[in-house]
């Protein structure tokens, strides 16, 4: 009744005389434009099939609000699949009106996530919606196009930057192939404000400190005193509490309980590290001057994929009945790695074609991810051959678990100083690293996986002879 109220008043309604003629101009420019606003139609934002074939995730964080503006490729929200984290991001331009989920909540594949009310007049598409990944190389949502060139981020860092009004043109990449990282770019931040950023969460296996030498430091200089690790309290509500397995854990219960059908086969030896130790060392300042941080597991996955070459069998899979075996042509090595979210195994693709430095700039990258929880499903699939450092928390032995569809897992103990008898028969200090093997014994003998740990263990104790096999 309004509207056609208005109507008649844009055409023939004349203004009374006791209101002023600017008053009624207004009114009447009101009333006549109001009708022409229309909103554009609500779509609804689905999940859409993240693939290994998950059925549901667990929302994790919202990165929009109901009212909020989005563009296309825009960080919806973050979720986790048993598999790994995962980003959403719109295809649409619009404005959110509804979240379908609360934090921790779990949606379904093909159920809507959000309500987003898009623009008048622009053009609907009913497509897939856009599933992105941290690792992920789809260059239309991973790149951002920044004068004439395209600059690797993912939507969060890129949303990071964004609110810190930084270009990522004058970032420099410290990820793979360029890509920038989240800490690019705080470090940059910290560069321009001259904050001081706390060190990267990094585990690896620490090589025992001499005595002797800390007790000769001159008393001027105080020494680094570590803090011990802190314990949260345990809180006691004196009530039992039930919850459903989901996520990474609802993953290691299917997992492990398919890897226990395999019939392990043990083996376990120890490595004098001594040589290594002291290349290492050597090493070290020149990977950081590069930007990379260098620990032993660079090594010790080179020399594995150089062993696996001449034992192909042990980068193998078998199918479910065990009647055809598949050797693998890639080294896939996978590092089991112990975060806040459980255990998660991503892996280094393509070892046999890397150089240690290559894979200690990988190995950096994945432990970054995997302390943000951001770790995609590229990474965390397609593994042939699994090292456990399980030495980096603690522990010299340990019986490590096969992950299928794989056929051989090792787990590192921790470095020790031990004596040990050298070639003249004399007592000398040695670095020791013990080494537990294990092998599906439906497909790996014994003695397989002896000379495999022996070639092996000649690598690690002389790590020059690495450079004659190296590509």
């Amino acid at each position: 009744r309004q509207r056609r109220r208005g109507r008649r008043l844009c055409s023939i309604s004349p203004a009374p005389p006791a209101v002023s003629q600017e008053v009624v101009m207004m009114s009447l420019m009101t009333l006549c434009v109001s009708p022409a606003v229309s909103r554009g139609p609500i779509v609804q934002f689905k999940l859409s099939d993240i693939g290994e074939g998950i059925m549901e995730v667990t929302v994790k964080e919202w990165y929009v609000k109901e009212g909020d503006k989005v563009s296309q490729f825009d960080s919806i929200c973050e979720v986790q699949s048993d598999k790994a984290s995962v980003t959403i991001t719109s295809r649409y331009d619009g404005v959110i009106r509804k979240l379908y989920y609360d934090v921790d909540a779990t949606a379904l594949v093909g159920k809507p996530l959000v309500d987003i009310e898009t623009e008048s007049g622009s053009e609907v598409i009913q497509e897939e919606d856009v599933v992105e990944t941290p690792a992920m190389a789809r260059e239309e949502h991973t790149h951002q196009e920044i004068k004439g060139h395209k600059t690797q981020a993912t939507p969060s860092v890129r949303r990071l930057a964004m609110e810190n009004n930084i270009k990522l043109s004058e970032v420099v990449g410290t990820g793979k192939d360029g890509r920038i990282l989240k800490e690019d770019i705080l470090n940059f931040l910290a560069k321009q404000t001259g904050a001081i950023l706390p060190p990267t969460p990094f585990q690896e296996i620490q090589t025992p400190g001499p005595g002797p030498a800390a007790a000769a430091r001159p008393a001027s200089t105080p020494a680094a005193v570590t803090p011990p690790p802190s314990t949260p309290r345990p809180a006691f509500t004196g009530k039992d509490v039930t919850e459903p397995l989901k996520g990474f854990h609802r993953a290691m219960v299917k997992t492990m309980t398919a890897a226990l059908m395999i019939p392990h086969f043990g083996y376990c030896d120890e490595v004098d590290l001594s040589r290594l130790v002291g290349l290492r060392s050597e090493l070290r300042s020149v990977a950081e001057g590069r930007g990379v941080r260098l620990s032993y597991m660079p090594f010790f996955i080179k020399a594995a994929s150089l062993s696996l070459l001449h034992f192909p069998i042990l980068n193998a899979s078998v199918d479910e009945g065990c009647q055809n075996i598949t050797y693998k042509a890639s080294h896939n090595i996978g590092l089991a790695m112990d975060t806040s979210q459980g255990l998660l195994v991503p892996n280094v693709k393509n070892v046999q074609l890397l150089s240690v430095f290559e894979i200690a700039q990988e190995l950096n990258r994945l432990q970054t991810l995997g302390s943000a929880g951001q770790l995609g499903t590229s990474d965390m699939t397609g593994g042939t051959f699994t090292l456990s450092n399980i030495g980096s928390i603690g522990g010299t032995y340990a019986k490590p678990v096969i992950l299928p569809p794989e056929v051989a897992i090792g787990a590192l103990g921790k470095i020790q100083v031990l004596p040990r008898f050298s070639t003249g028969g004399q007592v000398v200090p040695a670095h020791i690293m013990k080494v537990s093997w294990s092998a599906d014994h439906r497909i790996i003998d014994g003695a397989t996986m002896c000379r495999f740990s022996n070639l092996w263990r000649e690598y690690l104790e002389n790590p020059a002879s690495m450079v004659l096999d190296l590509k």
